[in-house]
């Protein structure tokens, strides 16, 4: 007997709309506790489930109708008892004993999440034979999936939220004085008379200029509405990429191999260049003297994914669960933008970014785009 939790996900997603995001979580547990019950014809169903956006433990019950039903004492029984998994597996069934219960309970972690475990508790009038368990648990694996998913999820936009404003606030800050330094330069230009002198103030002028452009560029990233998309050959960009950074390649000894084979892929010019940007400027830092940083990518028929390999010390547990996150670098005098920069625009474009150490040694951050335009 197989259990699927299609009708519990399409129904949250068909109810989601504009519901705020606690109601929806607690709306999709209901669902999940009423489609136990009803498939696996149980009395009661209990979850317990931890909400991110209000920080407590929440739970939701659902008990069948008729003479199966329980009565109200022993619900309230249940409800009022503060259950707690311990050290039973996840997403594995076991019998518990519960005092003046008209059944049998059993009681199956789903997330152990400390101090808010996440369980489902189940009441059935007569035992579970080992089929019925075997579905409950394979539900229950579902369900731990998607409310770890959920809690990524949550994460991420908060991550996400915190890095618009920062982003934001940042240009605002720095217009102001770019502009008095562009001001000024712009008179000494017109006050100087040709010689070196003129040419510097003009070389800052420049300059200004192309800060201005790739603070706009910065801020529009916090935008994904203002992608400006279009096809691009992947190996010219890289080759740009890589030629930008040439200096600091010679004064490691670096070598940086990339394919000889152009790919056209669907971006927006500036901000995919800048992911590239911070992507090899991270593996340029991390890269020992003499190393080699090496980008592959490969097609499919609607999505191109693109590896990013150095050979450095790779990343601690710490780090790769916190590499995206605002703020959060290892590098000195690093702001930790970079990388969650990185992401940000990676999401903006439908797709996804991640990373992981090599079994050779170093750290590999990989992307799945697109291929066409949405």
């Amino acid at each position: 007997m197989k259990v699927s939790l299609s009708p519990v996900l399409a129904a949250s997603q068909a109810a989601a709309g504009s519901t705020p995001p606690s109601s929806q979580l607690h709306s999709l547990c209901q669902l999940q506790a009423e489609h136990l019950a009803t498939a696996h014809g149980l009395v009661c169903v209990l979850i317990a489930y931890y909400d991110p956006h209000t920080g407590t433990q929440r739970r939701v019950t659902h008990t069948a109708q008729g003479p199966q039903g329980l009565p109200r004492e022993a619900l309230a029984a249940i409800a009022g008892e503060e259950w707690s998994p311990g050290s039973l597996p996840v997403a594995t069934v076991s019998e518990i004993e519960i005092a003046n219960l008209p059944g049998r309970a059993y009681l199956c972690p789903l997330v152990q999440r400390e101090p808010h475990p996440e369980f489902q508790l189940i009441v059935s009038e007569q035992p579970l034979d080992a089929a019925r368990k075997q579905a409950l648990e394979q539900a229950a694996a579902l369900f731990t999936r998607h409310l770890e998913l959920y809690q990524r999820c949550t994460r991420q936009q908060s991550e996400i939220q915190l890095l618009e404003q920062v982003v934001q606030r940042t240009g605002h800050q720095l217009r102001n004085p770019l502009a008095l330094i562009g001001l000024y330069a712009e008179n000494l230009c017109l006050g100087l008379e040709e010689g070196s002198t003129r040419e510097q103030a003009q070389i800052i002028r420049e300059t200004v200029k192309e800060l201005n452009a790739n603070l706009t560029e910065l801020v529009y990233c916090g935008q994904g509405a203002r992608l400006r998309m279009g096809f691009q050959d992947l190996r010219a960009l890289m080759a740009q990429c890589v030629g930008a950074i040439g200096p600091w390649l010679e004064r490691k000894c670096l070598r940086v191999r990339y394919p000889d084979s152009s790919l056209l892929f669907a971006c927006d010019r500036l901000q995919m260049k800048q992911v590239f940007d911070n992507l090899l400027n991270n593996a340029v830092h991390f890269s020992p003297e003499g190393g080699t940083i090496t980008c592959h990518w490969r097609s499919f028929q609607n999505e191109v994914l693109i590896e990013i390999a150095d050979q450095g010390p790779g990343l601690s547990a710490q780090d790769l669960q916190h590499v995206f996150t605002p703020f959060y670098s290892r590098r000195p005098g690093g702001t930790g933008l970079g990388l969650a920069i990185a992401k940000k625009i990676v999401l903006d474009h439908q797709g996804s970014l991640w990373v992981q150490n090599l079994p050779t040694g170093g750290a590999q951050f990989s992307l799945g785009l697109p291929r066409g335009i949405h």
